[in-house]
C-alpha cells in the first residue's frame, strides 16, 4: 500500500475524530476513507504504531510494526487494537512460507490465509427432531430416523452454540480457527480481504461440468462477534493451578487477561463487559495437545465448562484430534461434536486455483500462466491415486502446492519423497543464513547458517536432528501430537558435533531461539517439530541408517501404533536405492505362517500387526512389480497374502486396520468363493416388528427352500459381467484393484436384475445350479429370513427361543454392537472388504447382511414416499413382487449401509427408492430358487 500524503493524513485524522464523536456512522466512515484511496483496515494499521525495524528478505523490504496504545484510550480504540493484533496473529497461512520463491516476492514474507482458504466440510449424524431441521427438505423416513448430514463446518458452527470440531492431524482444525478469528476481526476493522463476506463465501462446486447458476453463501447469522482465540497448550503451560487442585471458573478468564499483556491491559474490563452483555466467539484450539500429566486435562475441562457457564451469551468452538476425544470422561458438557471430512475433488480444485491466483498476485505472474500451472497440478492430482490421497489432507495439499510452484510444475508421487522435499524446505528455512538490512539496504546483521556457524557439514546437522526426532518419538508418553524437545537436549546434541570453539551453549540458545521451520520454540526452553508427520519422517531417516530392517521391525511389532508410520517411511526411504529393501523389511515383519483357522492358541498380536505392515510395505514400494516376483520372494508374498485373508476372515485387528488388510488381499489375490450360496430351508419365521408402523405388525410367514449368496455381489464379480456383456458401468472407483472384494455399488435395480439374468446363464452352463433354477434378487421376505433366522437357531439365547426371536431387533441380537458391521459409528466412511465381520454373520452364516451397502429386493413399496401400499402381513399374491410394475413404483431395499445409523439396521427396517436410482451405497446379493412355472 502506498504511504498516504500529508494532506490525506490530515483528512483521515478529521474523519476519525468525527467517527469517534459519533457524527459519522461506521459505514460512512469506511466509505470516506475508501474515497481517499485508502483501506480502512490499513488506515488503522498505520495509526498508533511505530516501525521497530525494516527487514529485507530476498530483496523485498517489510516493516515490523508494534501497536502503541496511549494511556486512557477509549474502549473502541482498545477494541480495535485488540482485533488488529488478533488479525496479525491469524492472517498468515501456517507452513505456507516454505516456498523460498514465494517468500522472496511477498511484502510480508508470508502467504495470506484469506487468499487461499478453502471451506472445510463435515459429516455427522443429525437427529433431525432435536435439530429442528426444515421438514420439507427431508423425506419421511429420514425425518423419523435422522440422517447423515454433510455440511460446511461454518454451517454447523452457525447452528451449534457449543461445538467440538474433530479431525485428524493436518485436517485444517487450527486453520479454521484462525480463519474465523481473522474474518470476524477483519469485519470489525473494515478489511477488504477478510470479513463476513469472505467467511460465508459459497462452497466449492463438486461437479465442474454442471456449475450452479446461483451458488449460495454459507450461513452465518451471528454478525461480527468479538473473537477470543486461545491456544490450549499455552494455557496448560502458563495458566493452570498446581497439580491436584481444581480449576475454578475464573481460571480461563485470568489467562485471557494475562495474554492481553501490558499494552492492552486496559481492554480487560471492556472485553469482559462485551462478552457478558453481547457475547462473543470463544475459540479454544488444540484440546488434544493438553498433556494428561498431573491431571491437566481434567483441569482444562473444568476451566472450559466453568467459563462457558459464566459467559452464557458466548458461543464456543473447541478443536481436538478425533481419537484424543473418544474417552467419555474427557468430553465437554453440553458440547455438540462434528468431524472434519477429507477434501473432496471440488475443494482440492478450489484450493489449487486460489493458491496460484495468489501466487500470480505476489509474483506479478501472468494470470493465464498461473491458472495454466494450477490446471497442471489439478491434473497431476486427479491422475494419481497416491497424490489424490495426499491431497485430501489440507496440510499435505498446501505442501504439494508449494513444492509444485517451487519446482516449476512437477511433483514427487511417493509420500516419502514428498515428505523428504518438504523437510528440505523446512530445514532450509530453519538452518539458512539470516540477513537484516536497514532502510537503505545496508546490512545490519548477517547470521550465518547453522552448519556454517558450527563448522560442520549440513548432513551432520541433519543426522543429529534425525536422532533427536527418533529419541523424542520413542520417549513421547502420548501417541498424539508432536513431542517436546527440551532445550538442553537440543543444545547438547548440536554442541557435540560443533567444530567451532566460539560456539557456546548460551549463544547457541540465542541463535536457534527465534528461528522457525523444521524446529520451532513452543515455550520457554521447549522446541518441537511443526507436525507429527515430520517427527515421524525424521525418526524414519534415523532408523534407515541404524538397524534397518530388523530393529525397525522389532519396534513396529512391539508397539505398532507408535511406529507404523515411521516404519513405512523407513522402508520407502531404503527402497529408493534397491528393490530388495522392501522385501527384506517385509520378511522381518512377517516371518511366521498364519495359524490354522480355529487353532489360534499361538496367535500373537505382534504377528498380526507385522503381517499387515508387511503387506503395506510391499504395496507402497513394489506394487507395480508384484506380477513379476522372483522365485526367492514368492513364498514370502504367499505367506503375507494368507495372513491378510486370515485377518479378514477371523476378524483380527481393529476394523479400520482389518479393512486395510482386505484392500491388500484384493491386490495380492482374494481366492475366497464369492459365488458361494447358503441354503435357507423351508419353514416358518417371524417377519416384521411389533409397533413398527411400516415395519409391522410382526407375523409368522412360511417360505419354501431357497439359496442366497453368502456375500453381496462384489466389484470383481460385477466387472466380469461388464466385460462379458459390454454393459456400461459409470462408477470407475469400483474398478480399482483394492476395491475388487468390496460390494459393488452405484447399481440400479434394473442393472442388478441384468446381472442376475447373466449369472443364471453362467451358473447353469457351469453346473453350479440346475437347468430349472434361476438366480434373481431376493424378495424382502427372503432377505429378512436369511438375516433374522428362526427360533430353532437360538440355542444360545437365555430366554425361550420363540420369545427371544420375536424381540430380536438387530441381526446380532437385541443390543446394538457397532463393531459387528460397517456402519457410520465405526467411521470407515466407505464400503469395505466383504466378510470382515465374522461375528456379524446371520444365524445361517450369511455375511454383510447389515452394513456396507443397501441391497435391492424385488419387492414393491408403492408409488409414494409415505405409508407403503404393500403392508403387512406379507402376502405373496397381492402384486408386491410384480417385476413389470414400471419405474414409478418404489422398490424396497434392506440391510443398511456404511453411511447410515443403527436405527436403520434393524432386521425389519424397509428403505424404498425408485428402480433407476444409483448411489455409492446401493448394492445387491442374489437368491437362487426354482424357475417359475
Amino acid at each position: 500500500m502506498a504511504e498516504p500524503t500529508e494532506n490525506k493524513i490530515a483528512q483521515m485524522a478529521r474523519l476519525q475524530q468525527l467517527y469517534k464523536q459519533s457524527m459519522l456512522t461506521r459505514e460512512l466512515y469506511h466509505a470516506a476513507i475508501k474515497g481517499l484511496g485508502l483501506d480502512p483496515g490499513a488506515v488503522f494499521e498505520l495509526q498508533g504504531q511505530h516501525i521497530e525495524q525494516q527487514v529485507n528478505v530476498a530483496g523485498s523490504y517489510y516493516d515490523h510494526r508494534q501497536i502503541v496504545v496511549e494511556p486512557g484510550a477509549s474502549a473502541e480504540t482498545l477494541r480495535q487494537a485488540y482485533l488488529h493484533r488478533l488479525a496479525q496473529q491469524t492472517r498468515r497461512l501456517p507452513l505456507a512460507g516454505i516456498d523460498p520463491k514465494a517468500a522472496g516476492d511477498e511484502s510480508s514474507g508470508e502467504l495470506q490465509l484469506a487468499a487461499v482458504y478453502t471451506a472445510l466440510m463435515t459429516n455427522r449424524y443429525i437427529d433431525s427432531l432435536e435439530r429442528g431441521m426444515v421438514v420439507g427438505q427431508l423425506r419421511t423416513d429420514e425425518i423419523a430416523t435422522g440422517i447423515v448430514e454433510r455440511a460446511s463446518v461454518l454451517d454447523v458452527l452457525n447452528n451449534e452454540a457449543r461445538l467440538v470440531l474433530l479431525g485428524d492431524p493436518g485436517s485444517g482444525k487450527s486453520t479454521f480457527v484462525n480463519f474465523v478469528a481473522l474474518c470476524l476481526a477483519g469485519e470489525a476493522l473494515g478489511y477488504a480481504e477478510a470479513n463476513l463476506q469472505t467467511l460465508t463465501a459459497p462452497l466449492p462446486q463438486e461437479d465442474e461440468h454442471r456449475p450452479d447458476d446461483k451458488p449460495q453463501p454459507q450461513p452465518w447469522e451471528h454478525g461480527a462477534l468479538l473473537p477470543v482465540r486461545i491456544v490450549l497448550r499455552d494455557l496448560t503451560a502458563r495458566g493452570l493451578p498446581d497439580p491436584g487442585k481444581s480449576a475454578g471458573s475464573d481460571m480461563l478468564w485470568k489467562f485471557i487477561v494475562g495474554e492481553l499483556g501490558d499494552t492492552l491491559a486496559e481492554f480487560a474490563p471492556h472485553l469482559k463487559q462485551e462478552l457478558l452483555e453481547r457475547g462473543g466467539l470463544i475459540l479454544l484450539d488444540g484440546l488434544d495437545e493438553v498433556l494428561d500429566a498431573h491431571n491437566c486435562r481434567e483441569q482444562v475441562k473444568q476451566a472450559v465448562n466453568g467459563f462457558a457457564d459464566c459467559f452464557p451469551r458466548c458461543r464456543f468452538l473447541v478443536t481436538s484430534r478425533t481419537y484424543a476425544y473418544q474417552r467419555q470422561d474427557w468430553k465437554l458438557d453440553g458440547f455438540a461434536e462434528a468431524g472434519l471430512s477429507p477434501f473432496t475433488p471440488g475443494q482440492i480444485r478450489r484450493f489449487v486455483s486460489s493458491w496460484y491466483a495468489h501466487m500470480a498476485a505476489l509474483r506479478d505472474m501472468n494470470p493465464e500462466d498461473a491458472q495454466g500451472r494450477a490446471a497442471l497440478l489439478q491434473t497431476a492430482i486427479e491422475r494419481s491415486e497416491r497424490l489424490r490421497e495426499l491431497a485430501e489432507r489440507p496440510l499435505l495439499l498446501t505442501l504439494m502446492a508449494s513444492l509444485h510452484a517451487w519446482r516449476g510444475g512437477s511433483l514427487p508421487e511417493k509420500r516419502e519423497e514428498l515428505y523428504a522435499d518438504a523437510v528440505d524446505l523446512l530445514l532450509d528455512k530453519w538452518e539458512s543464513p539470516k540477513v537484516v538490512r536497514d532502510a537503505e539496504g545496508k546490512v545490519l546483521v548477517r547470521q550465518p547458517s547453522l552448519a556454517e556457524w558450527l563448522n560442520v557439514d549440513r548432513n551432520v546437522v541433519c543426522a543429529e536432528l534425525n536422532r533427536l526426532a527418533y529419541e523424542a518419538h520413542k520417549d513421547q508418553p502420548q501417541l498424539v501430537g508432536t513431542a517436546d524437545v527440551v532445550q538442553e537436549r537440543l543444545v547438547s546434541a548440536l554442541m557435540q558435533v560443533a567444530n567451532n570453539p566460539e560456539v557456546k551453549p548460551a549463544r547457541l540458545v540465542e541463535y536457534i531461539r527465534d528461528r522457525a521451520g523444521l524446529l520451532a520454540a513452543r515455550g520457554e526452553g521447549v522446541y518441537t517439530f511443526p507436525h507429527r508427520t515430520f517427527q515421524e519422517y525424521l525418526a524414519a531417516c534415523h532408523l534407515t541408517d541404524y538397524g534397518f530392517p530388523d530393529d525397525v521391525a522389532d519396534l513396529l511389532r512391539a508397539d505398532p501404533q507408535r511406529w507404523r508410520e515411521a516404519a513405512l517411511l523407513a522402508a520407502a526411504k531404503a527402497s529408493r536405492g534397491t528393490t530388495s529393501a522392501a522385501w527384506n523389511m517385509a520378511e522381518a515383519l512377517c516371518f511366521r505362517d498364519p495359524p490354522v483357522v480355529g487353532q489360534t492358541g499361538s496367535l500373537s498380536s505382534a504377528d498380526c500387526w507385522g503381517a499387515l505392515l508387511a503387506a503395506q510395505v510391499l504395496l507402497e514400494n513394489e506394487r507395480e512389480r508384484l506380477r513379476q516376483v522372483s522365485e526367492r520372494n514368492k513364498p514370502k508374498l504367499e505367506r503375507i497374502r494368507l495372513w491378510q485373508r486370515a485377518i479378514v476372515e477371523c476378524g483380527w485387528l481393529p476394523p479400520v486396520d482389518r479393512a486395510l488388510a482386505g484392500e491388500a488381499l484384493a491386490i495380492l489375490g482374494d481366492d475366497r468363493d464369492f459365488d458361494e450360496l447358503i441354503t435357507i430351508p423351508t419353514g416358518q419365521f417371524l417377519m416384521g416388528e411389533e409397533g413398527g408402523g411400516a415395519f409391522g405388525p410382526q407375523h409368522e410367514l412360511t417360505l419354501p427352500k431357497f439359496k442366497i449368496g453368502k456375500y453381496p455381489v462384489t466389484n470383481a464379480q460385477y466387472l466380469c459381467f461388464i466385460r462379458e456383456t459390454g454393459q456400461k458401468w459409470d462408477w470407475g472407483n469400483g474398478k480399482r484393484a483394492e476395491k475388487a472384494n468390496q460390494p459393488v455399488v452405484v447399481v440400479s435395480w434394473h442393472e442388478a436384475r441384468a446381472y442376475c439374468e447373466w449369472v443364471t446363464r453362467v451358473w447353469q452352463t457351469g453346473g453350479k445350479i440346475g437347468k430349472n433354477e434361476i438366480a434373481r434378487l431376493p424378495s424382502e421376505a427372503e432377505w429378512e429370513k436369511a438375516a433374522r433366522g428362526t427360533p430353532a437357531q437360538s440355542s444360545l439365547w437365555s430366554q425361550p427361543a420363540a420369545e427371544k426371536q420375536e424381540k430380536r431387533v438387530y441381526l446380532c441380537g437385541d443390543e446394538w454392537d457397532d463393531i459387528r458391521c460397517n456402519n457410520i459409528e465405526l467411521g470407515l466412511n466407505d464400503t469395505c472388504v466383504v466378510g470382515m465381520f465374522p461375528n456379524g454373520a446371520s444365524p445361517y452364516g450369511c455375511l454383510d447382511m447389515v452394513g456396507n451397502a443397501w441391497e435391492w429386493t424385488i419387492s414393491l413399496w408403492g408409488e409414494n414416499w409415505g405409508r407403503p401400499k404393500f403392508k403387512y402381513p406379507y402376502k405373496f399374491d397381492d402384486g408386491r413382487e410384480n417385476l413389470a410394475a414400471g419405474d414409478k413404483v418404489l422398490r424396497v431395499l434392506r440391510g443398511g449401509a456404511f453411511n447410515f445409523s443403527r436405527d436403520l439396521w434393524r432386521c425389519a427396517f424397509r428403505r424404498r427408492l425408485g428402480p433407476d436410482n444409483r448411489d455409492k451405497d446401493l448394492g445387491f446379493r442374489v437368491v437362487v430358487s426354482r424357475a417359475p412355472g
